[in-house]
């Protein structure tokens, strides 16, 4: 019964329809004549509230089919958004695809027009920011040799620069169009080569057992809700001067300073549980000095100068 096709008026059906609407509009015309034609008062006041009473019919018939026009053309604008927000879903998805996948390219050009056609999504799209986000940071993740990869290491010095322009929000007097608020990085495990994070703010960050070669820089750097810094290994110089530890889950347990390090004279960061190989010129948080241990290895702890033990690792 449902796949019969739907009948089709034909002609001659509607030309009897209008026929009959025809004749018994003119019965009723005669009927209304022969009752309320004879002129009298209470007549022509029968005649009046027919006619009023017509119009409110006909009134009320225009409203419904205005009303009716008016839903079919809402749900057609409805249907019309659906169908553009599918598409660009579509389209987002191709974007996407296409440039994960030149990231897996074995050729360095490639991998960079990978980059940069996520970095074009990210900044049409903001709702998709924080997971293109998440695939630059897992491309920094991949293990890799910086020593015997150059262009890799190019590649990769790209991506963390594309990352570092879109994290400066710019000054109260200039502020930056680019900037992507509220992201959160996570290099756990990374090996990063002369990461440059100056003057940027980030939710949060998780660098834990990560590798920092050359120079580190995070001068002047807000982490909004988390700084990580868990058993990272500073191997080159790193610099920590203005940096803003928000919140209360910054921490430094287990991590290793290398090289010379600079957290400035008004640090708040806390280095519980981190150690340091002496001979390079330092400057620790206030209240944080080096203590030798007594494990038979190279190396001074950083502890409380109002507490002599090794404070716990938080």
């Amino acid at each position: 019964m449902g796949n019969e096709p739907a009948r089709v008026l034909r002609t001659r059906t509607i030309l009897l329809w209008g026929a009959g609407l025809l004749v018994v509009a003119a019965l009723a015309a005669t009927l209304l004549l022969s009752l309320l034609g004879g002129g009298r008062p209470e007549d022509s006041a029968r005649l009046d509230a027919l006619r009023t009473a017509a119009s409110i019919v006909v009134g009320t018939g225009g409203a419904a089919a205005l009303l009716l026009a008016a839903r079919r053309q809402r749900s057609a604008e409805l249907d019309l958004a659906q169908k553009d927000h599918d598409a660009t879903e579509r389209r987002i998805t191709e974007m996407y695809g296409k440039a994960a996948d030149q990231l897996g390219s074995d050729k360095a050009p490639v991998r960079l027009a990978g980059l940069y056609a996520l970095e074009r999504l990210a900044a049409g799209h903001p709702e998709h920011r924080q997971t293109i986000v998440n695939v630059f940071c897992a491309y920094l993740r991949m293990p890799f040799n910086p020593k015997k990869d150059e262009e890799e290491l190019q590649v990769r010095k790209a991506a963390q620069r594309i990352l570092m322009l879109h994290l400066r929000p710019g000054s109260a007097e200039t502020p930056s169009g680019d900037f992507w608020v509220d992201t959160d990085l996570d290099f756990s495990e990374a090996t990063l080569v002369g990461l440059n994070l100056t003057h940027c703010v980030i939710r949060s960050i998780v660098c834990y057992n990560t590798r920092f070669q050359e120079l580190a820089s995070f001068r002047g750097t807000e982490f909004r809700t988390k700084a990580d810094f868990n058993r990272a290994r500073f191997e080159g110089r790193v610099d920590f001067r203005g940096t803003v530890f928000g919140g209360d889950r910054d921490s430094f347990n287990g991590a290793f300073f290398a090289d010379a390090a600079d957290f400035g004279r008004k640090s708040a960061a806390r280095l519980a549980g981190a150690t340091a190989k002496p001979g390079s010129p330092r400057t620790w948080p206030p209240g944080w000095e080096e203590q030798p241990m007594n494990d038979g290895t190279d190396r001074v702890q950083l502890t409380r100068k109002d507490d002599p033990r090794q404070p716990e690792g938080r």
